[in-house]
Formats: structure tokens, C-alpha cells, sequence
């Protein structure tokens, strides 16, 4: 029996990155004529789910650092997109949520990403949609176990 060699070019953690990269690069093209990235979106995504989400959750949810996610905030809230106040109970928390520009941005990428989404669904055909699904939540929650 012939042994193949490891080849992390060939390795399908190395294409997982790849395609992932892939992707959120067509995710901030499709993203750019709204003045938003992929970690911005993540955030307005976030706060329309939970308003008043603190800067840990929003960063965790954006797959990004919390001290890059102060910028991120900071540029959301000049471009009048959030607003943010201090926590009444805690008053070193600021406590964001969209304004009505942010929903309506937010209401306009939901449209891109489903644009993307479908490009996504349409690359795995044959593939049954719910199998891929399953398939990369099972390989998420193996390497989230340990």
C-alpha cells in the first residue's frame, strides 16, 4: 500500500482557509459600495440581534479582538450608523444600538450577504446544502471541545 506524502497545499484544513478567505473577500467587495467590511456588518448584525451588546460580545461575534473592535465602534458611531451610552448600572460601558441609518444599512447588507450566500450554496452543488452544513459544524464543535 502506497503511502501519500502530507501536502498542506492539498490538506483540507489549508482549503477550508482558503475558501474562507475567498470569501470574505467577495463578502467585503459586495460590501464596500455600503461603506461597511465584513466586521462592521458582523457588528450592525449583532446590535440589530441584541442592542446593548458589550464590546467582548460584538468582538467575539466578529471573529475580531476586542481592542479592534473599539475602532470598528468608533468609526460605526461617526458614520452616525450607532449610538452608544453609558451603562446607567456600570458607567465605564458604553451600551451600543443602531440608529435608524444602521438599520436601514444593515436591512441593505443582509441583501448583499444572501447575494453572496446564494453564490455560496450554488458552489457545493451536488452537494445537499443541510450535509455541507453539518458537515463543518461537526468539524467547528471538534476543534471547540478541546
Amino acid at each position: 500500500m502506497s503511502r501519500r506524502t502530507f501536502s498542506a497545499e492539498n490538506s483540507l484544513g489549508y482549503v477550508m482557509k482558503q475558501a474562507q478567505h475567498a470569501l470574505r473577500k467577495r463578502m467585503d467587495e459586495s460590501l464596500r459600495d455600503l461603506g461597511l467590511t465584513v466586521p462592521k456588518y458582523a457588528v450592525l448584525n449583532a446590535l440589530e440581534r441584541e442592542p446593548g451588546a458589550s464590546n467582548a460580545e460584538l468582538a467575539r461575534q466578529a471573529f475580531i479582538t476586542p481592542q479592534s473592535m473599539q475602532g470598528i465602534i468608533s468609526n460605526l458611531e461617526k458614520s452616525g450608523l450607532i449610538v452608544r451610552e453609558s451603562d446607567p448600572k456600570h458607567g465605564r460601558i458604553q451600551k451600543a444600538e443602531l440608529t435608524d441609518s444602521g438599520q436601514n444599512i444593515v436591512s441593505k447588507a443582509h441583501s448583499v450577504a444572501a447575494k453572496v450566500e446564494a453564490d455560496l450554496r450554488d458552489a457545493i452543488l451536488p452537494l445537499e446544502y443541510e450535509e455541507v452544513l453539518a458537515m463543518l459544524q461537526r468539524c467547528r464543535d471538534k476543534f471547540e471541545e478541546s
